[in-house]
């Protein structure tokens, strides 16, 4: 079994493991069937957490951090990384305006900004980096990027001229938005949005009906937020010339990928296709017998630009089989198993709470890998 070759890319299993974890954990079950064998890991992301160490792993680099204004206002430090000698950064916004900042709660979701990032991108622009790439997963927030913008010098004002409040709430009163004193180095600058979902920015499918309650928007809420949203949109493309409101991705992170789109010119590409080309995982799959991917919680979502599906596309483009390790999943995962990946193995072994799952990772993730190589040899003993 020397020359068996595995090729392991598992995202973060969120709250418990992150990518590089989870990939180590899998090499070290894989190694217990089979210890001579040739395991290749990446980390990886969709642009969500863990992106930063995925491009930083694969390109070299160095991550900085900056203090910046959490998405309530407290003072928070936020990373963010210069690659490919300083001239690329990569930033998350989840690090300086991420859920795990605040409490879920209806007055939260209506406050919380995007403020934060734009400080970062500041910061970036500041060391040299002349293409920015942020990764829109993790948000706390529902401003359309409104926060981003005021750090990078635009002003929205209500009809008295008065600047509106910080978080969607205030969009509730946005009369004007004046975007003449952005920092005009941004003219200079390459940014790209990084995202796994493809939702405008309003509407049934937009950024505070699909996300919002998860941010802790209550439901009686939603109609009037969809309705500033809307308005805002209406806003941009007066005043700044941007028509976003059906834009595919617009709504990602609470609506930053239409800020981003508006005010920096941003392009919106899916997160997990870019990662994977940056990282050249495909180089890898030449002459590897098998593929382990994985992420925390495997559904229907998970064939909409996730991760692992990203990874099995790769694979199946060289004939090699895919096994998707996952802390947990749906009852039906035909549509995951259309786009590439041959089998699913849960972590869990027995039964037990969330917090059990998440204190065994390590114990789970191995025996999860000694699974996928077995299930392995088996069938290629069974051809």
């Amino acid at each position: 079994m020397a020359s068996l070759s595995v090729v392991i890319a598992s995202d973060t299993f969120k709250g418990s493991a992150s990518s590089r974890q989870v990939d180590d954990l899998l090499a070290v079950g894989i190694h217990r069937v089979v210890p001579n064998a040739n395991t290749i890991t990446f980390p990886i992301a969709d642009g969500g957490e863990g992106t930063m160490d995925a491009l930083v792993s694969a390109c070299g680099g160095e991550v900085r951090s900056v203090a910046v204004s959490g998405p309530l206002g407290g003072a928070v430090n936020a990373h963010y990384a210069l690659i490919d000698g300083g001239d690329e950064a990569v930033i998350e916004m989840a690090e300086g305006s991420g859920i795990t900042f605040i409490d879920q709660s209806p007055e939260n979701a209506l406050h919380a900004s995007t403020f934060g990032v734009g400080q970062v991108v500041l910061a970036a622009i500041a060391d040299g980096a002349r293409k920015v790439y942020v990764g829109l997963g993790g948000s706390a927030t529902s401003d359309g990027g409104a926060g981003l913008a005021k750090a990078l010098g635009a002003r929205f004002l209500d009809e008295s001229g008065k600047g509106i409040p910080c978080g969607a709430i205030g969009l509730g009163s946005l009369a004007s938005i004046d975007a003449s004193g952005l920092d005009p180095r941004l003219a200079d600058v390459e940014f790209v949005a990084l995202t796994d979902v493809r939702n405008p920015l309003c509407g049934a499918d937009g950024a505070v009906y699909i996300y919002g309650p998860q941010k802790g928007l209550a439901s009686k809420d939603l109609a009037r937020v969809d309705g500033w949203m809307r308005h805002y949109s209406e806003v941009l493309l007066r005043d700044v010339g941007s028509d976003v409101a059906a834009l595919p991705g617009a709504g990602a992170a609470g609506g930053l990928g239409a800020g981003l789109v508006s005010f920096c010119g941003a392009s919106i590409v899916s997160g997990i296709d870019f990662v994977l080309q940056k990282i050249e995982l495909e180089k890898a799959m030449t002459g590897a017998d098998l593929v382990v991917t994985g992420e925390g919680r495997m559904d229907s979502q998970s064939a909409n630009g996730k991760a692992p599906v990203g990874v099995a596309r790769l694979a199946k483009r060289h004939g090699i089989p895919v096994v998707a390790v996952v802390g947990s999943r749906a009852d039906d995962l035909g549509s995951v198993y259309s786009q590439g990946i041959d089998l699913v193995i849960p972590t869990v072994t027995g039964p037990m709470t969330l917090q059990e799952c998440i204190d065994r990772v390590d114990v789970s993730v191995p025996i999860a890998g000694e699974s996928c190589i077995r299930a392995y040899l088996l069938g290629k003993a069974l051809r």
